[in-house]
């Protein structure tokens, strides 16, 4: 029996019993059969969202002839076909659909190299199938799936509850509310708003605490999450760098739009032949259009992101790489980063500070007996060998969550059922009222506060993390809820400690080095950040506290928030004022976070950064996962992505100086030639030789120069860029023209022949140049790219040798042209050269 499309049903699934759905989507509570899943991933789709998915190869291929000059040119050139043009027709046809097929090429396999990529940080779901617990990806999910949740992951698919312990969700991209909101099975009515179906968890949002078990209802677009991303029909926020590509896009084809309109009427003036002079016009303006530079990008993109992968750093979202490279200020959390994220437990105290096995003990049930989210405090734990210890039942459960700061279980001790609990000090102590001395009598907590404050703040400022840990005995076997956090007894303290990596303070000096400042985030108290900062090189660290920041305006903030090294003793929802402050200061900021209150931090961060072991959530919000949490790892990848953000920018200005400096050529011969200074088919061919040694930029060399500091899309820059090197692009060409009709008297063909050697030649020799801020003879360009240059600047002089180049309208010229050409070439790239120099120190 298939499973019922309760898509297409009027019946809202959280107004069903679970049994009444089980039964609907042909399941049970021990989940679907692995040879059902097959038949409903067909009936179904994957569970994403359009957007997400893989581009079809036949649609990605037919977006390359989306530009409307590509589509006008294809028109005209049929056409001429229809008016016995057939050989220059078919060629414009045929020399279009190959540069095509070059950036469908391109684009294809930077598709496909970022979805290997992403395959290695895939989101995983637990699920019961067969009746066994199994962990697939989220996309694999059908309807009829049963779920099992916990805190830090997130929520694949839009599900009923069917069962829950304290479980809180996130929900704020749905319903806008800061705080987490209590979910537990039960059935409401049809007409029950979103942000009040308590029984329901929805695709995209997260467990922050508790667990559950639930039945998938809706997945892929058939979500709440996949009906808001149709209603928005709007993809992330736009960053810096796609926003100056597209104002420069603008900014060229106003440009271009002109001078083809001046282009075309100077030629009717001329009375020249319509047909020839529209596919004139046409031709340029797709010369003059970098039509490569999406797909040369992508795979610049692409390209930058697969060597990065090889520094263990995985890029998701590719247009990150240019932010990435930009940042000059990088929050952290302190474990694991300047920690080695191996924590180890130290000793158990008393509520006097003495050495207690007792309070090893119950921390070790609390943390071995616990079903939540198991962090390395609780692995450190748990791994403990105790003499004292052991196995005892676990009743019930309250788990952690960053309100409380604490975790509780009910265990059966053997002579009765006991409640134990674990967390932060200071929240230990807020559930007690009596403390265990030395002699094991029980004293009201107040009579030796003060003295509890005093060891905490001694183990603190010797660096180590100190947990609380506290009992009672209890009447019943469950449950229990958070109000029976109360009247409990202070056991004493568990210290543990995190040893800084070595070579940290070199690391942080190297990140200095970049332009790049360290601030340290941290939910720690004062003193063991301090203690902490100081052992990794970071002396004289300014610290502020969460509880000082609560007190602060948000104008006061943002004048201290530059001076602060460490912000200790923070709380969750501040992590993301902290992010936003430093943003409002002009700074461009990563976040690198893997917990599950680190989620609205990453997504406030100019970069979001994550580690391939955090929780789901951090995965799923950040833009780079780093598959090694060391920052060493992560200053590599800040270094490969102003590489790749180098070599885009070496693109740009390649592409726009030299389709500037042919408008002016082409404007000026049309006005003083009886003939077209180039044949449609030639400038298209022109375009394409051109562009096949940019395919290759994505893995030319970078000076240390463009690594060295942050740097921005400056779209002024790259205009006064394209002005200087366009003019001189010109006046070389129109050199080029002088010589070859008042040196060699140049006929039709000689005149096309001769310019479109010296533009494909000068085009591709000028790379060399405009690669680098350094003179051209210093700086080693890439092989490929090298080979490219050389390769497509031999084609073109010996094209005209070919028994084909007459089909192209070429013809053999006289060898003592190319000693002219060669001649005015050299002087081209050393006037270019000289140009470069003052260029970068008059704008650079």
């Amino acid at each position: 029996m298939k499973p019922r499309d309760i898509s297409d049903s009027k019946t809202n699934f959280w107004t069903l019993q679970p049994d009444a759905l089980l039964k609907q989507l042909n399941t049970t509570a021990e989940g679907l059969k692995e040879t059902e899943v097959a038949e409903r991933r067909k009936q179904y789709g994957a569970n994403s969202l359009e957007s997400s998915g893989k581009k079809n190869d036949v649609l990605l291929f037919l977006g390359q002839f989306k530009s409307p000059i590509t589509i006008i040119l294809i028109i005209a050139a049929g056409l001429s076909y229809f008016l016995d043009d057939h050989v220059d027709a078919l060629i414009i046809i045929i020399i279009v659909c190959f540069s095509s097929m070059l950036g469908f090429w391109q684009e294809r396999s930077a598709g496909n190299a970022v979805a290997q990529l992403l395959a290695m940080v895939r989101i995983k779901a637990t699920v019961l199938r067969d009746g066994k617990e199994k962990d697939i990806p989220v996309e694999e999910i059908v309807p009829g799936d049963i779920i099992l949740l916990s805190a830090g992951d997130v929520i694949p698919a839009d599900s009923l509850i069917l069962e829950s312990n304290e479980l809180f969700v996130d929900e704020a991209a749905f319903t806008g509310e800061t705080f987490p909101v209590e979910k537990e099975a039960a059935v409401l009515a049809a007409d029950t708003a979103l942000a009040k179906r308590t029984n329901s968890l929805f695709m995209g949002s997260h467990v922050v605490s508790g667990t559950a078990k639930g039945i998938v209802a809706g997945t892929g677009m058939n979500t709440e999450f996949g009906h808001v991303s149709l209603s928005l029909k709007n993809g992330s926020p736009e960053t810096e760098f796609e926003h100056g590509i597209k104002r420069f896009g603008y900014f060229l084809m106003q440009i271009t739009l002109i001078m083809v309109i001046l282009i075309f009427g100077v030629n009717m003036f001329l009375h020249k032949p319509v047909l020839d002079s529209l596919l004139f016009t046409l031709a340029i303006a797709v010369g003059l259009t970098p039509q490569l530079l999406p797909a040369i990008i992508t795979i610049n993109l692409a390209q930058g992101a697969s060597r990065m992968a090889q520094k263990k750093v995985i890029v998701k979202r590719l247009n990150s790489i240019e932010n990435f490279g930009c940042i000059d200020i990088l929050c952290s959390d302190k474990t694991g980063t300047l920690t080695e994220g191996n924590v180890t437990v130290n000793k158990g105290l008393d509520s006097d500070g003495n050495e207690s096995t007792k309070v090893l003990v119950l921390a070790k049930v609390n943390s071995a007996l616990q079903q939540g989210f198991k962090n390395p405090i609780d692995e450190a734990i748990s791994r403990l060998d105790l003499k004292d210890y052991k196995e005892m039942q676990r009743l019930d459960e309250i788990p952690y969550d960053f309100i409380r700061k604490r975790l509780t279980l009910l265990v059966s001790n053997g002579t009765g059922p006991q409640l134990i609990t674990k967390g932060a000090v200071n929240q230990i102590i807020d559930v007690c009222s009596q403390a265990e001395n030395i002699d094991g009598k029980l004293v009201p907590i107040a009579e030796i506060a003060a003295k509890i404050e005093q060891t905490y703040e001694a183990l603190s400022a010797k660096g180590y993390r100190t947990l609380g840990v506290a009992y009672k005995n209890w009447d019943s076997r469950g449950p229990i809820h958070k109000e029976d956090e109360k009247d409990m007894v202070f056991a004493g303290f568990v210290t543990l400690f995190d040893p800084p990596k070595p070579g940290m303070s070199e690391t942080i000096k190297s990140l200095n080095k970049l332009g790049i400042s360290l601030k340290v985030i941290t939910g720690d108290n004062a003193l063991i950040a301090k203690s902490m900062s100081e052992q990794v090189g970071m002396k004289d660290a300014i610290i502020l506290t969460g509880s000082e920041l609560r007190q602060m305006s948000d104008e006061a903030f943002r004048h201290r928030v530059l001076r602060t090294d460490i912000f200790a003793e923070v709380e969750p929802n501040q992590k993301e004022r902290i992010i936003l402050a430093l943003k409002k200061a002009k700074k461009v900021v990563g976040y690198m976070g893997d917990g599950i209150n680190d989620a609205s931090a990453l997504h406030a961060a100019d970069v979001g950064i994550s580690v391939n072991t955090a929780v789901d959530v951090a995965k799923e919000a950040a833009d780079i996962v780093l598959l090694d949490q060391d920052l060493n790892v992560l200053i590599e990848g800040v270094k490969e992505g102003r590489r790749t953000f180098a070599n885009t920018q070496k693109y740009i200005f390649m592409a726009t100086s030299a389709n500037f400096g042919n408008m002016f050529s082409m404007a000026g011969a049309s006005m003083f030639l009886s003939f077209l200074p180039l044949l449609p088919k030639q400038i298209l061919l022109t375009n394409l030789m051109t562009d096949i040694p940019s395919m290759a930029i994505a893995t030319d060399n970078v000076d240390e120069e463009w690594t060295a500091k942050p740097r921005k899309w400056d779209i002024g820059f790259i205009k006064r860029f394209m002005l200087f090197f366009g003019i001189l692009s010109s006046v070389f060409d129109y050199l080029t023209f002088g010589v070859l009709l008042f040196f060699f008297h140049a006929a039709e063909k000689e005149f096309q022949t001769g310019w479109f050697i010296e533009s494909v030649v000068s085009a591709t020799l000028i790379v060399m140049v405009v690669r680098t801020r350094k003179s051209f003879l210093q700086s080693k360009p890439g092989k490929y790219l090298l080979w490219a240059t050389l390769a497509v600047a031999a084609f073109a002089i010996f094209l005209p040798l070919f028994p084909f180049a007459s089909l192209l309208g070429f013809t053999a010229l006289p060898l003592k042209f190319y000693f002219a050409m060669l001649g005015i070439v050299a002087l081209y790239i050393f006037s270019a050269e000289l140009v470069k120099q003052w260029f970068y120190k008059r704008f650079g």
